[in-house]
C-alpha cells in the first residue's frame, strides 16, 4: 500500500506570516531559563488555528488612490462585505495602501483569496491574506512616519504609493538644497 498523498499546492487558509511573527514567544529575561527548558520537553501540542474560521481579509500593496468604493465593487463580487476598514497614516489620516476587508462567512472570505488575490487594482498586482480579525488601532501605518514601514526606506519611484520611500525623499531633499548652496 503506498504512503501518504501529499499535496503540492499550499494551502489557501493558512496564517500570514504577520500573525506567525506576531505571536512568537520573546525571550526576554533569563530567570524563565528552566521554564522555556520545561516547555520544550513537553510534547508539542496542536494549537487552534485562528484562521479556521476566519471572515477578515488583509488586502495589501493598494494604491494611495485607490477608493473604498472601488474596494467594495471588486470584492463584493465574491460575497457579501460585512465591513471595509481602510488603513491610514497615523498622522495624516490618508490611505496609506492596505485594507481589511470583513465577509459575514469563511467561505466567502477563501473564494476572494482564491479568485481576486493577486490580480491587478489601479494597475497594482494586490495582495490578500486571512487575518484573524480587525481590532481597533490596526488601520492605522505602523511607520515611523506614519505609513507602513515598508514605504519608508523604498528607493524606487513608485507613483501609485507616493513617488519614492520617505526617507530616501528626504535624502534628495537635504541633497538638493546642499547642492543649491554650493557644497
Amino acid at each position: 500500500m503506498p504512503g501518504p498523498i501529499r499535496t503540492t499546492i499550499e494551502r489557501l487558509d493558512r496564517p500570514s506570516a504577520y500573525y506567525y511573527g506576531r505571536n512568537k514567544k520573546r525571550k526576554y529575561n533569563r530567570d524563565h531559563v528552566d521554564r522555556d527548558r520545561d516547555d520544550r520537553d513537553r510534547t508539542p501540542e496542536e494549537p487552534e488555528d485562528p484562521l479556521k474560521d476566519a471572515t477578515t481579509l488583509y488586502v495589501g500593496n493598494l494604491s494611495f488612490y485607490t477608493t473604498e468604493e472601488q474596494i467594495h465593487e471588486l470584492f463584493a463580487k465574491c460575497g457579501e462585505i460585512k465591513r471595509l476598514v481602510m488603513g491610514l497614516d497615523r498622522f495624516n489620516k490618508t490611505p496609506c495602501g492596505f485594507c481589511f476587508v470583513e465577509y459575514y462567512n469563511h467561505q466567502d472570505a477563501l473564494d476572494c483569496m482564491k479568485y481576486i488575490g493577486g490580480t491587478k487594482l489601479d494597475e497594482r498586482i494586490i495582495r490578500t491574506d486571512l487575518d484573524p480579525g480587525f481590532q481597533e488601532g490596526r488601520q492605522y501605518g505602523r511607520g515611523k512616519s506614519g505609513g507602513q514601514v515598508r514605504d519608508e526606506y523604498r528607493d524606487e519611484f513608485d507613483p501609485g504609493r507616493g513617488g519614492y520611500g520617505r526617507a530616501i525623499a528626504e535624502e534628495r531633499l537635504k541633497e538638493e538644497e546642499e547642492y543649491g548652496r554650493g557644497r
